[in-house]
């Protein structure tokens, strides 16, 4: 794979993650301060929109009846409803292995939870180490492709695609760098639904670089959309297959780009986290 091919997660179940193209450590400087009458402007932004929202949220609410039930199928004006993108707040599984979340409800709800821990699990450093690529695998597949995914896997992380990550033959960073490649789900919709498949979409943002100074691939993010095919078997959601798409992606913000000390720091400082519907 060359450099700035974008990452993907094919049908047959394996994936490539994207190598950054430039290096903004060595070129890209910090942004400068804001003229003054810009930042008052903002200011005077925000504090427009927090009189509105506060404005909406101490509405009298007389616009509806207060014995009125929301069947949460759809919104005012034709748009999703507050409940097809609301967190459920219920617990997505009650085990770990190998330290995966597993265990899923058979329902909508499990399947979405289930393939945004999946995302993450797929989407991590550990799939550039064989023993624990393989241990992921053998968590997350669905026992009918475990082996034409794993053999997907290894031969997409090869000697050559680790030696142009910066890594060493065993998926190594060099001493005084960090490694990052980190799949960050933002959201999840189900497509299709039965008690025996089902297919969702994991809206994700993903980090992947090399922090440190003599680095020629600085860690960088990007937008992308997983599309998970589920199988239920023997009691839980497992993986049959995905791919993936570029996007949607928000405009950048204006943050300054951060020193490889401070990125190094936020990766080894940070855990993860389970993700719920």
């Amino acid at each position: 794979m060359s450099l700035g091919d974008e990452p993907g997660y094919p049908e047959t179940g394996h994936t490539r993650t994207r190598l950054p193209d430039s290096d903004p450590y060595g070129g890209a400087s910090r942004r400068g301060g804001r003229s003054s009458s810009r930042s008052l402007v903002t200011v005077v932004g925000v504090v427009v929109l927090l009189i509105a929202a506060i404005a909406f949220a101490n509405r009298g609410g007389n616009d509806t009846p207060s014995n009125s039930t929301d069947t949460g199928s759809t919104g005012n004006g034709g748009g999703p409803a507050t409940s097809s993108t609301a967190a459920s707040g219920t617990k997505p599984v009650e085990t770990k292995s190998d330290g995966i979340p597993t265990g899923y409800a058979h329902s909508a709800q499990g399947a979405q939870s289930a393939a945004a821990n999946y995302a993450t699990a797929l989407g991590s450093d550990g799939m550039f180490i064989t023993a624990t690529r393989h241990s992921i695998v053998q968590t997350v597949a669905d026992p009918s492709v475990i082996n034409s995914m794993q053999s997907g896997f290894d031969a997409d992380y090869s000697a050559d695609f680790l030696k142009k990550a910066g890594l060493s033959t065993d998926g190594r960073a060099p001493t005084g760098s960090t490694f990052v490649n980190r799949t960050l789900p933002a959201g999840t919709k189900v497509t299709a639904y039965s008690d025996a498949a089902a297919t969702v979409e994991v809206w994700c943002n993903g980090l992947f670089g090399m922090a440190g100074e003599k680095s020629t691939n600085p860690v960088t993010s990007n937008w992308f959309t997983i599309t998970m095919k589920l199988n239920w078997s023997d009691g839980d959601w497992k993986v049959l297959e995905s791919s993936q798409t570029t996007g949607p992606t928000p405009v950048s913000g204006d943050n300054p780009v951060s020193g490889t000390d401070e990125i190094s720091k936020a990766v080894q400082e940070f855990g993860g986290f389970t993700y719920a519907r």
